[in-house]
């Protein structure tokens, strides 16, 4: 059988893609300035960290590979201040945040690159509606069997991310009453969700090959799973959060799963089970809507409780893991956003309720990707 190679890397090595918002400073509105942005940093060394995204009024920042959560912190700062830079230059605000409060869908231009027109004609109405702003998270896993077993072992977890990171409240000039609206846009498009229950590296390499061979795939960018392998990396994906409205929050969200995932990696505590993968949308369903106050079954006990208890109880439980990447300085501070039930959500709504303006809920967006705090 053809194997599907997989790039070891360093065990539990780290590294994310964030996505922001390129925003009018006059209007607070999406501004379609991507490709102005990118021709203005063409000679600089940074171009290879900052790449456009589906949309035109959205650019991604990229960092290296890491393995610490401070040495992460200090290359997204880095590139965060380079971009408030640049943003002078050409007149723009960046923001973090999962979704704009005000724009609409269908005024978004796609960036004109082969593979984003392409997936315009694909799925045309679903790409301008993609106009969302995520955070994704790469774990370095040391074989593609370890690959597998965390992508499952993770997805037990989604619930936790989703409401941690949540910051998409509010769409097209509504509150949605959901934590994090962002986190259900994906879902009508085909391979979303959970990968299938595959075991194994040699099982995944038959899946691959099968819908490649018929014409389903192409590569590994076509899986719009939640979690995903990506082979080319030698990691893990995770691609459920929001993006959050600080950088300090981001690296906040990559230690807490690097800290999990040695603890799942290191203790094997979780089997992919039928019952798992019953309960997976519920679970999601119920921290996208509800955050920290989501309820969550647990899935091998069956018991009942809060995402935020849940949250709780798991820091707890991977304390000695974490203090061992040193890692505890971020979760203390986790540990107690989540007991004060502290999200960027909550404080997007009472920024809100304060302004009573989407453009001045914005205008704030901006001044914390500027401070960083």
């Amino acid at each position: 059988m053809k194997q599907l190679p997989f790039k070891t890397s360093t065990a539990l090595s780290i590294g994310t893609e964030l996505e922001f918002q390129i925003i009018s400073p006059r209007t607070f509105a999406l501004i379609s300035r991507a490709k102005d942005l990118l021709a203005q940093i063409k000679s600089s060394h940074y171009i290879d960290r900052i790449k456009p995204e589906v949309t035109q009024s959205m650019i991604e920042i990229n960092s290296g590979v890491n393995q610490t959560p401070q040495a992460l912190l200090t290359e997204l700062i880095d590139l965060q201040q380079f971009l408030s830079l640049i943003s002078k230059t050409i007149g723009v605000d960046f923001c973090g945040g999962g979704t704009h409060p005000f724009h609409k869908w269908s005024s978004q231009k796609i960036y004109p690159s082969v593979r984003y027109k392409n997936l315009s004609k694909k799925y045309r109405f679903l790409i301008n509606r993609g106009a969302v702003f995520g955070q994704h998270i790469h774990i370095g896993c040391a074989s593609g069997d370890d690959a597998i077993y965390l992508t499952h072992a993770l997805s037990r977890y989604v619930p936790q991310l989703v409401a941690i990171s949540a910051s998409s409240p509010f769409y097209q000039r509504k509150d949605s009453g959901f934590d994090s609206s962002r986190s259900i846009f994906f879902s009508a498009f085909p391979l979303s969700g959970v990968m299938p229950c595959l075991l194994n590296w040699d099982e995944f390499t038959h899946y691959f090959y099968k819908m490649h061979d018929l014409g389903i795939v192409e590569t590994m960018k076509d899986f719009y799973w939640d979690i995903r392998p990506k082979p080319e990396f030698g990691t893990v994906e995770i691609r459920v959060c929001d993006v959050p409205l600080t950088i300090t929050k981001a690296v906040t969200l990559v230690a807490y799963v690097q800290a999990l995932s040695c603890y799942l990696l290191e203790e094997r505590p979780i089997k992919a089970t039928t019952t798992m993968y019953d309960l997976y949308y519920y679970n999601r369903f119920q921290a996208s809507r509800y955050g920290f106050d989501g309820e969550f079954i647990n899935p091998d006990t069956l018991e009942r409780k809060t995402i935020q208890e849940d949250i709780v109880d798991t820091i707890k439980t991977i304390e000695f893991h974490a203090n061992k990447l040193n890692n505890m300085v971020f979760l203390a501070q986790l540990m107690d956003d989540v007991i004060n039930k502290k999200n960027d959500s909550t404080l997007l709504r009472e920024y809100f309720n304060q302004s009573g303006s989407y453009q001045k809920l914005v205008e704030m967006q901006c001044e914390l990707f500027e401070r960083n705090k």
